[in-house]
């Protein structure tokens, strides 16, 4: 048998899976609120009903009605949103609705086949896909006064039709590894990972309905480290201070402007992303140590991050 056809094959055995395992757990939403009528889809992740779509799509709503591919349609409440993550958790009063296994974003690679599924209104299901295009994008989101960078955005070439928002990204085996959440370009997508970050926010979401968030009061740019300290640490860059607000966590611990931070909780800081990564709810009220280059000398600090306002 011709090669080619084979690999056509077992594309087409991979896609067909995909889709036959995640579109019973894939819901159409149509949500109703003072901006109007919207849709868009989720995803079912907890065998009691949790439900996991787009901040965007669920706006300004405190509920709305979703429908499955079988025909089955119930009423859904909004548990939690947050806007600068672009993640919102919702629970729907059926229960039987089978859930999705969750994966972990971290491990997907440039090139490897992913799955976009969706259940945009009036289609019974929608399925399209792609490959990986690229890892470790930044998406701008606004909230208020807030602006925050999701990190780690996966930008794949699966098509994203109206209403996809919020529907389920899966990798070869079926697990949802993102949700999408806009449409980048033409054949362009993007899609919110699911890892040990977004899970930690889906867990604040599901127990409190908000996510608290803390404050360092800092902004910066990498730029490259010195030589010796690169070859001696294994990291390229650091994040150098542009600003340090006064009177910030920051400010109190003894940052200035012009210092390099090259690591804080133990972790190596490159960009801005690296400080967002820490500075969720557990990190409020917290020591936090970070070691800075600060005129050819490393120097250690501890700041208190406080909660962002």
């Amino acid at each position: 048998m011709d090669p080619e056809i084979d690999a056509l094959d077992a594309y087409s055995r991979v896609v067909s899976s995909v889709a036959a395992s995640l579109l019973p757990s894939v819901a159409s939403l149509t949500v109703r609120s003072r901006r109007g009528e919207g849709a868009g889809s989720a995803v079912v992740y907890t065998p009691d009903g949790f439900v996991l779509t787009s901040a965007h799509v669920v706006a300004g709503a405190d509920g709305g009605l979703a429908e499955f591919t079988n025909g089955t349609q119930t009423r859904f409440d909004v548990v939690g949103a947050d806007p600068l993550a672009d993640l919102a958790v919702l629970r729907i009063r059926e229960t039987g609705v089978p859930p999705a296994t969750l994966g972990n974003a971290d491990d997907l690679r440039i090139g490897q086949l992913v799955v976009a599924v969706g259940n945009p209104l009036g289609l019974a299901g929608s399925v399209t896909a792609g490959v990986v295009s690229a890892l470790g994008r930044s998406l701008p989101v606004r909230d208020g006064r807030h602006v925050r960078l999701i990190d780690d955005v996966i930008q794949t070439d699966a098509a994203l039709n109206p209403g996809n928002s919020g529907g389920a990204l899966a990798d070869s085996t079926g697990k949802v590894v993102g949700v999408n959440t806009a449409v980048a370009g033409i054949g362009l997508g993007l899609a919110v990972p699911i890892n040990a970050n977004t899970r930690l926010i889906m867990s604040e979401l599901m127990s409190s309905g908000k996510v608290r968030r803390a404050w360092l009061g800092v902004a910066g740019t990498p730029v490259p480290l010195p030589q010796p300290l690169a070859a001696r640490t294994g990291q390229k860059k650091g994040l150098r201070l542009v600003e340090v607000v006064p009177g910030s966590p920051a400010g109190q611990a003894g940052l200035y402007v012009g210092d390099v931070m090259v690591s804080a909780g133990g972790r190596p800081i490159i960009g801005v992303q690296d400080v967002q990564r820490l500075m969720l709810g557990p990190a409020i009220g917290t020591r936090l140590p970070i070691t800075v280059l600060r005129k050819d000398a490393l120097v250690d600090v501890v700041a208190v991050p406080e909660p962002l306002d």
